[in-house]
């Protein structure tokens, strides 16, 4: 035989034969990984014993070879401003709007269903709540009270829809108390053709002539915003940015400006005017909010209606007054220019803002981090780095979808496996806060009526805050 060809075949047997070795190895020991952390559950009842001797050596084991064990541990430890969690949604949460009196807190699901809890006391061990199941279709993505009412954004292939649900009191007899279900009052289907409704807020109309109603304002992803009348369903209006894409629209508390923030620097403000009967006559461009210097992500009104405060990717939050004579050519007034304290190594900018009602403590997010800002003096007060990162939800959910994707015939079932094998714990923890907002009036907590923040995510909870102390 030549001497090339038989050294060419030796090596290529002893490369294989190394290969084999090598991923033997590799496989036994991923084996031997996940039989460890299987190995507590899979114990029967008259092994119990045995597996209590062993439990401390088998944590040491899982702790050292998975990483995210210590992280997950971690994250149980709660942020000094978290005062409770509202659980028992199925998916993610898209949504959440405090009533009125703040005693309400209604937050819209992905698992169709809206829950109305209330909230007698943040500190409570257990929230009573109200169940409403919404139509089938798409899953809702925006929620907001129309006074007694609660008005839903869902969205189809077919387009956005808006359902409001009023309570429909049933008769009382002498053996059973009065009772209330909720029941649709009005409905519209494709609000913004196939656009999805980004945000949808809620104001009572009190400014001018203002009979006092409840105007419901539906952002779409598209460039168009509409006002509706929130007991009866009636469009009032609508008005376009012809900014590419909004980011989200607001309304002033007292039902005079609308506001957007789109995809350019600039922040279009409009006047809506009454008539003499309360009814929306027309909506007039009133302003628009120059000095960023990139895309404005998100906005907020100040309790009072005369100041907004906006928030750009340019890494700023500028606090702008509006309260100008802007029939006079009077234009917007900048009050003060604040630096976005996020770390360096994650986008500046927020995607949510909402100042609290007494106006001194503004509220705002990126991804999972929540912090608080003194509004006059522009200090961080406080942050919560994550302040949602249920690993449990994500591991769950992610080991059913990518369990169904694999053709792995090794993997018998769920328990065969971890989802951390496959993804790395910092990109599984960090959930995304999807909505935010203050209760309008102080709450019970325990013994005291504090200021409580809510925030929804994509981890399926709602966690309630209390507001920080400000530094003197």
């Amino acid at each position: 035989m030549d001497p090339v060809l038989s050294i060419t075949v030796l090596s290529v047997l002893l490369g294989a034969l190394i290969a084999l070795v090598f991923f033997k190895s590799y496989f036994s020991k991923r084996r031997s990984e996940v039989q460890s952390i299987a190995e507590p559950e899979l114990q029967p009842d008259h092994k119990k014993k045995a597996a209590k001797s062993s439990q401390t050596i088998s944590k040491k084991h899982h702790t050292k070879t998975h990483s995210h064990a210590s992280d997950k541990d971690q994250s149980k430890k709660h942020h000094p401003l978290d005062v409770n969690t509202l659980k028992g949604h199925g998916d993610a949460v898209t949504g959440l709007c405090f009533s009125s009196d703040g005693r309400s807190l209604a937050t819209a699901c992905a698992d169709g269903i809206v829950r109305v809890f209330k909230l007698e006391d943040a500190l409570s061990k257990s929230f009573k709540f109200l169940r409403i199941n919404l139509p089938a279709g798409g899953p809702p993505t925006a929620i907001s009270f129309a006074d007694d009412s609660i008005v839903v954004a869902t969205h189809a292939l077919s387009g956005s829809s808006l359902y409001m649900f009023g309570e429909e009191k049933t008769k009382t007899t002498n053996e059973t108390k009065q009772q209330t279900k909720p029941e649709i009052k009005w409905e519209h289907h494709k609000v913004h053709e196939k656009r999805a409704i980004l945000t949808l807020f809620g104001a009572t109309a009190s400014y001018g002539s203002a009979d006092g109603s409840t105007i419901i304002v539906s952002c779409s992803e598209g460039t168009d915003i509409k006002i509706w009348h929130g007991k009866s369903g009636k469009l009032c209006g609508s008005v376009d940015t012809n900014q590419l894409k909004n980011h989200m629209a607001a309304i002033s508390p007292n039902g005079r400006f609308l506001a957007a923030a789109a995809f350019t620097a600039d922040v279009k403000v409009w006047e809506m005017v009454y008539s003499k009967d309360g009814s929306i006559k027309e909506v007039l461009s009133a302003m628009q909010l120059k000095g960023h210097k990139s895309a404005v992500t998100c906005l907020c009104f100040s309790p009072n209606s005369e100041q907004i405060i906006t928030a750009s990717k340019d890494g700023s939050i500028r606090i702008w007054n509006i309260n100008v004579r802007y029939h006079l050519s009077e234009d917007p007034k900048t009050l003060k220019v604040v630096p976005i304290p996020l770390r360096a190594d994650v986008a500046l900018h927020y995607d949510h803002l909402c100042l609290s009602p007494d106006g001194r403590i503004l509220a705002a997010s990126h991804g999972s981090t929540l912090q608080w800002l003194n509004l006059e003096t522009g200090e961080l007060l406080d942050t919560a780095d994550k302040a949602h990162d249920d690993v449990e939800g994500y591991r769950e959910l992610h080991k059913f979808l990518l369990f169904r994707s694999l053709s792995v015939k090794s993997l018998k079932s769920l328990s065969d496996f971890d989802i951390f094998d496959f993804y790395p714990f910092e990109l599984m923890a960090d959930c995304e806060i999807t909505s935010l907002a203050w209760a309008p009036k102080t709450i019970p907590m325990g013994n005291e009526q504090k200021l409580v923040l809510a925030t929804a995510s994509v981890d399926k909870k709602v966690k309630l805050w209390v507001a920080p102390s400000l530094h003197t």
